[in-house]
């Protein structure tokens, strides 16, 4: 599949823009400053003024980290999924909520994968764990309840996750980042924060229709490289008592 950029309309480009701007204003004291400092660099091709170009943000990770979107029509088999990753690839879909979707989708539209997941792939250590993560996934295709625990892992860090920075929580996880509601909640505490345990989030069942209640407090990008070789050695070690 291929973006076909001649499709967006006025109104996309309306929309993107009315997102861009609000949730960018609003995650200036909300997000983590590493989140931000990577979309701002981003800025000639990841902007409010214009929908975006994959190919563009494609050839501007080929200086940095190396990353290229992936089109797909929604949700993938989560192994195709875990190789995607493992080869840099992050998928995102094309089409974009409309004005009076601005505050809640039942499923991700272009702008939670765009502006939510791009940005902070250009930080060379979340890209590390982002690519290890998919290889992890890889190793373990077929483990029912390991691929299950994988997704908990991911839905707490890289969705739904939270760092402890300049002694204040922020969010830098894509699911909080384009969400104007979820960003709020997490500034104004409106949540539990715990302390991240690895084997405490391969554990933890989550809700994808509703706001999180609990949030895992990193405090570095290094913390989540070391998780997944506790996870792998978990992992590992339940197979072989099998």
């Amino acid at each position: 599949m291929k973006q076909e950029m001649a499709k967006y309309t006025s109104a996309d480009l309306e929309v993107w823009s009315t997102l861009f701007k609000r949730q960018r204003t609003n995650l200036e004291q909300k997000g983590s400053r590493a989140y931000l400092d990577c979309l701002d660099n981003m800025h000639p091709v990841l902007n409010a003024n214009e929908i975006p170009d994959f190919e563009k943000i494609d050839r501007w990770f080929a200086d940095t980290t190396g990353w290229k979107i992936e089109v797909v029509p929604g949700l993938i088999p989560v192994d195709d999924f875990f190789t995607l990753l493992a080869e840099k690839r992050f998928c995102s879909s094309t089409w974009l909520r409309t004005m009076n979707q601005l505050d809640y989708l039942e499923e991700p539209d272009m702008f939670h994968d765009i502006f939510g997941h791009i940005p902070l792939l250009s930080n060379p250590d979340f890209s590390q764990f982002a690519q290890e993560f998919g290889q992890l996934g890889k190793c373990f295709i077929g483990e029912e309840r390991v691929i299950k625990s994988l997704q908990r892992l991911y839905w707490f860090t890289i969705e739904f996750g939270v760092i402890a920075e300049e002694n204040k929580i922020k969010a830098y996880g894509a699911g909080i980042m384009s969400s104007f509601g979820e960003t709020n909640r997490v500034a104004k505490k409106a949540c539990n924060f715990l302390p991240f345990d690895i084997d405490e989030i391969l554990a933890k069942e989550f809700h994808t229709d509703i706001m999180q209640t609990d949030y895992f407090v990193i405090e570095s990008f290094e913390q989540l490289k070391a998780s997944l070789k506790a996870a792998d050695l978990e992992f590992s070690r339940k197979i072989t008592l099998l």
